[in-house]
């Protein structure tokens, strides 16, 4: 067993790695545990989803636009100048009703801790298809904020039926030139208010009672394939079709990281880690930032303002029990 940390943070997308540099420049020596991609969850990797965006267009300080990866690495770098202790572990268990606070990571080691810093995001829910893995950040996306502008005048589909889907189709339809909703029932499940804004949109068409069995490529191009459309298949009829796309997004939802926790910490009836006082959870000196408490905005810059506040809540936190 190692000595007891001032601050672990469990995480290292933008919360994460802002809540690192914060505590660090606060001389509470974090140890930052990344995570690593596994069977269970593969994108789950050190950075967040960040690390499967190509461009990202809307970070402040970067007119030109920065490659997620790029960005992570440039939130990294900060955050180990100022001393973070950086670990490439998943946490298996936890102890977080104790004082200190016990993690186990993926070598079977317990560490010890003050405060923890809960930061591990959440992964959006895919359809599952070969095709659809190959062509991610190539015409198919789960963030219609993120690289929706990058579908100016193009034909765009998104898959899915409740509040997120209906969110993602009218925003898209900012900039797509056509807009589908493509639905595997003959009704959305979203709010009254969302299906309406959906229903009476000019610039959105519903593909009723449809699921996507196969997203088409184009081959060619300086980047490689590229998204042409997809395969469908009627839920009714068995009837099958294709769509010609650019884009697609995918909106079945997100699910958060919170496995590991294994019901240690309240999540709400989605998923998501529930704060009770700032960014403190039931636990007092244990804090949650991020995606993994945060399914209004899932943006870098307020995950990042998060951790911010985490850091902070969590430096006072320390300074008022000891």
């Amino acid at each position: 067993m190692s000595s007891v940390h001032e601050v672990i943070i469990i995480g290292s997308g933008p919360a994460g790695y802002t809540a690192a540099i914060y505590t660090a420049r606060a001389n509470l020596k974090p140890l930052l545990i990344e995570g690593e991609p596994s069977v269970e969850a593969p994108d789950l990797l050190p950075g967040g989803q960040l690390m499967l965006t190509t461009e990202v267009e809307n970070y402040p300080g970067f007119p030109d636009g920065v490659t997620g990866p790029e960005l992570m690495e440039h939130f990294k770098a900060q955050a180990v100048r100022f001393g973070t202790e950086l670990m490439s572990m998943n946490v298996v268990e936890v102890e977080l009703d104790k004082s200190p606070k016990r993690v186990k990571t993926t070598d079977g080691v317990w560490h010890e801790a003050k405060t923890i810093i809960i930061s591990t995001g959440a992964s959006a829910s895919w359809l599952g298809l070969e095709s659809e893995t190959a062509l991610r950040n190539r015409g198919v996306s789960a963030c219609a904020t993120c690289d929706g502008a990058f579908f100016k005048d193009k034909v765009i589909a998104v898959v899915g039926g409740g509040d997120t889907a209906c969110e993602e189709a009218s925003y898209l339809t900012r900039f797509g030139s056509k807009v589908y909703l493509i639905h595997r029932r003959d009704e959305l499940r979203a709010s009254k208010i969302m299906r309406d804004r959906v229903l009476n949109h000019d610039g959105i068409e519903m593909v009723w009672n449809s699921v996507v069995t196969e997203v088409l490529a184009e081959e060619g191009g300086v980047m490689g394939p590229r998204t042409a459309g997809v395969k469908l298949e009627n839920t009714v009829t068995g009837e099958e079709s294709e769509l010609a796309l650019d884009g697609l997004f995918i909106a079945i939802g997100h699910k958060p990281n919170t496995g590991f926790l294994n019901g240690a910490l309240e999540t709400d009836d989605l998923g998501y880690l529930v704060l009770e006082k700032g960014m403190q959870t039931k636990h007092e000196g244990v804090f949650a930032a991020g995606d993994v408490a945060d399914h209004t905005y899932r943006q870098a810059i307020t995950a990042a303002g998060m951790g911010c506040q985490a850091a902070i809540e969590a430096e006072r936190w320390l300074e008022a029990t000891e």
